[in-house]
């Protein structure tokens, strides 16, 4: 039999989590909107690049909500009475503010001025290394079959460091589309999150509490912020946002996963292939927390083996990521995005209910049938079904059968010299562009008879 979880208790401590995401996500939304203007006025609208899929220069910066919804977060949830304990009992949460803090200004220089790729990786390190002072970091492992391990500070520090910073470049790569980092970040979340609740409230760890704050703070600031990053995009959150929340995310997975003692969840009791079946499914988001951010993940590990196999850098952009290879297989942007969603949430969900319960066959057949949905849904360019008459008003315009065009007699007309159709130049951004906007030039300078 599988480990079956306590049930989680609902009350109090539930509608604080709820006020805490709401302030965040409240302070995230209505702060954006300046914080666009701002970013226009300084010039934080760079360039469009080859890479980019978006088609006209649109703002930066958005991290700056986001850090002050991160602030706000954690200043109602210290004045909250089940939530004040995770400050009164541990550092973390002023370690990961620090954090936050010192990535964040580094983000929003990167925006205005590119900064270069190898002074954003040390300033990354050096992130994680003043969480690792304050007491964020890795004590031990939970490693199956062998128990608790534990690591000297060398180890439990290089261990820290490289999570974060593999984390932080994980989502920075995949935010490639309007709301993809932003929507994927706040599902792995909202995973974490259920996972660290079950732990505090379920198992009364109270080392799982700051994890479980940090995950709901991140969750008010990526659904504050994607009502206006959604595609259109009115502005980008930049590497100040994804950068911010990629730390956010690591520390989440470090508080879980090293300070956390497996022990005290009492699975090591009868037998050893007992204990080590029923400690598999707990062992699962513990030890491989980063199964919540798989797909950002695989991006990051596949561009760094196709650039490297070219013989560029690892930090050199291309257009190789996963969201790109959607839009070259034919989905449109917002169907992009909804896949790599759904693609996020099956991994997510699918292996925190494995660790609820992984005795239950019916989880390995939905996950199984889910998979199925997923890859016709990848595949779905590649044809395109005619829905039967009977459905030809439910079904969305490209999937109904199109009817022939009746042909009507036409007189004739005059034929049209092709030269006369030149069109002229837009300006320098097309539709944004002011001035003259006549399309085609007028046919008496083209010599036609008035």
């Amino acid at each position: 039999m599988g480990l079956r979880w306590p049930a989680i208790p609902v009350g109090q401590p539930v509608r604080d989590y709820l006020l805490t995401l709401c302030v965040t996500a409240a302070v995230t939304y209505l702060l954006t909107g300046p914080v666009r203007k701002f970013a226009i006025a300084t010039g934080a609208m760079p360039e469009i690049r080859a890479r980019d899929v978006h088609r006209e220069p649109t703002p930066r910066l958005g991290g700056i909500a986001m850090f002050f919804g991160l602030c706000a977060g954690l200043l109602v949830a210290d004045h909250l009475q089940n939530l004040n304990s995770v400050f009164e009992l541990s550092n973390e949460p002023r370690a990961l503010l620090s954090g936050a803090a010192l990535i964040w200004l580094i983000g929003v220089l990167d925006d205005k001025f590119e900064l270069d790729a190898l002074i954003k990786l040390g300033a990354q390190m050096i992130s994680a290394g003043v969480m690792v002072a304050q007491g964020l970091t890795i004590l031990w492992l939970p490693i199956p079959g062998v128990g608790v391990v534990s690591l000297t500070p060398w180890q439990g520090t290089l261990l820290t460091v490289a999570l974060v910073v593999l984390t932080i470049n994980a989502v920075n790569f995949v935010d490639g589309l309007d709301g993809l980092a932003a929507g994927m970040v706040c599902i792995a979340a909202a995973a974490f999150f259920l996972y660290a609740y079950r732990l505090w409230y379920g198992y009364t760890i109270e080392a799982a509490a700051p994890a479980t704050l940090f995950t709901v703070i991140l969750m008010g600031m990526c659904l504050g912020f994607l009502p206006h990053n959604m595609h259109p995009a009115r502005i980008f959150m930049g590497d100040s946002g994804s950068m911010l929340i990629g730390l956010i995310l690591a520390a989440s997975a470090i508080s879980i996963t090293g300070q956390v003692d497996p022990d005290a969840l009492k699975i090591f009791e009868g037998s050893t292939r007992q204990a080590t079946h029923a400690a598999l499914p707990v062992f699962i988001p513990l030890v491989l927390p980063l199964t919540i951010i798989a797909i950002p993940m695989a991006d990051l590990i596949l561009a760094i083996v196709r650039r490297t196999w070219k013989g560029q850098s690892p930090f050199a952009a291309d257009r190789g990521h996963l969201h790109h290879r959607l839009l070259e297989i034919g989905h449109s942007h917002s169907r992009a995005v909804l896949i790599m969603y759904f693609w996020s949430a099956l991994i997510a969900f699918g292996t925190l209910a494995y660790s609820v319960h992984s005795a239950s066959m019916w989880i390995v057949l939905c996950v199984v049938a889910l998979s199925a949905i997923g890859l016709v849904l990848l595949l779905l360019p590649r044809f395109t079904p005619r829905a039967p008459r009977w459905a030809q008003s439910v079904v969305p315009p490209r999937y109904r059968r199109r009817r022939p065009a009746p042909v009507v007699a036409v007189a004739a007309e005059p034929a049209v010299v092709e030269e006369e159709r030149i069109p002229v130049p837009a300006g320098l951004h097309g539709s944004t562009a002011i001035g003259n906007r006549a399309r085609f030039t007028d046919r008496r300078k083209a010599g036609t008879p008035s």
